[in-house]
């Protein structure tokens, strides 16, 4: 019997959770397709894995069985495709970087110049990622390292380092009569239609929507896109409104969109991320420092890079 191996990713991150609503916000699906994934496997499998209730998905006793033996399975899986397309990049010599938007903003050009300075022979391959994988291509394995807007679903299964923060300001209509203001009061904003990421981006959609720093007023979303040039276009037809970083201001400016700073909502932050088994990668370690190297004075670091690395390597 074949089972797709994401069947089995879907099924351990749900038993993990015990709960579908979380696991589909680590998975980046909605909960129907999840549910129907988990169906799947257990009609293929002939077994029960859940038992399912209001207080969340339960485990049978054949499902603890399987729910011990996948994650060593999928982690060996992981790494096998993780070394064919490290053998592939290194084979080509190029590092393939995920990112966001705008990336690290000006610090970008600053990290790419410094990376061919250390790797000459080596070519730095930027790949733009969609808002709906956050993650930028890391947690399928399609990219090396990505630059990063946290927080995002599933960066405490990564390593991260944060590069610099920066103020979350608004987009808006510029016919919109909020944007003859200088500064924006946040509390200002609540009743206004939003531009949102897809649903399944969980935490990133709820970070961007500023969820948490309402006092409980509910969101009212206007639209929903996957690509830069969409949310602009929405924005500027009158859907909706979004925070957006201040630099968006630089890299996202167009006709019919303005951008005004608010107060009353906390900064975003921008990292570098990269799997924990390649800790050890001395190109990939080579590409953290030098984003390190461009990293603001006042950005502290918790958990320094080079003491994981050694770690990576077996060292004390």
């Amino acid at each position: 019997m074949d089972v797709d191996t994401r069947l089995l990713r879907y099924f351990a991150v749900v038993a993990e959770e015990g709960n579908l609503t979380r696991a589909a916000e680590r998975l980046f699906v909605s909960q129907p397709a999840l549910t129907k994934q988990i169906k799947q496997l257990e009609n293929m499998l002939s077994v029960r894995l859940f038992t399912r209730s209001r207080a969340g998905m339960a485990l049978t006793e054949p499902g603890r069985i399987l729910a011990e033996q996948v994650p060593a399975l999928l982690e060996g899986w992981g790494r096998i495709l993780r070394e064919t397309k490290n053998a592939a990049g290194r084979t080509e010599r190029v590092l393939r970087i995920g990112y966001l938007a705008s990336a690290a903003n000006e610090a970008t050009q600053h990290i790419i110049a410094e990376f061919a300075r250390l790797r000459p022979d080596w070519r730095a391959e930027m790949r733009q990622a969609t808002w709906s994988t956050p993650a930028a291509g890391l947690a399928s394995g399609d990219i090396d390292v990505a630059l990063v807007r946290l927080p995002f679903p599933g960066q405490d299964d990564l390593r991260v380092e944060v590069l610099f923060a920066e103020p979350r300001w608004v987009a808006l209509p510029t016919a919109h009569p909020l944007a003859t203001r200088e500064v924006i009061s946040f509390p200002d904003l609540w009743d206004e239609p939003f531009v949102a990421a897809p649903a399944a981006t969980g935490r990133w959609r709820d970070f961007w929507l500023a969820t948490d720093e309402r006092d409980g007023h509910p969101v009212r979303i206007g639209a929903v896109v996957e690509q830069p040039d969409d949310w602009l276009s929405a924005i500027a037809n009158g859907y909706g409104i979004a925070l957006a970083p201040r630099s968006a201001a630089r890299f996202y400016a167009r006709p019919g969109v303005t951008y005004r700073p608010v107060n009353g909502v906390s900064s975003s932050q921008v990292g570098v991320a990269w799997a924990p088994a390649d800790d050890a990668d001395p190109v990939i370690g080579d590409f953290v420092r030098c984003c390190l190297s461009s990293r603001s004075p006042h950005v502290g670091e918790s958990d320094h890079y080079e003491d994981r690395q050694e770690r990576g390597r077996g060292g004390a």
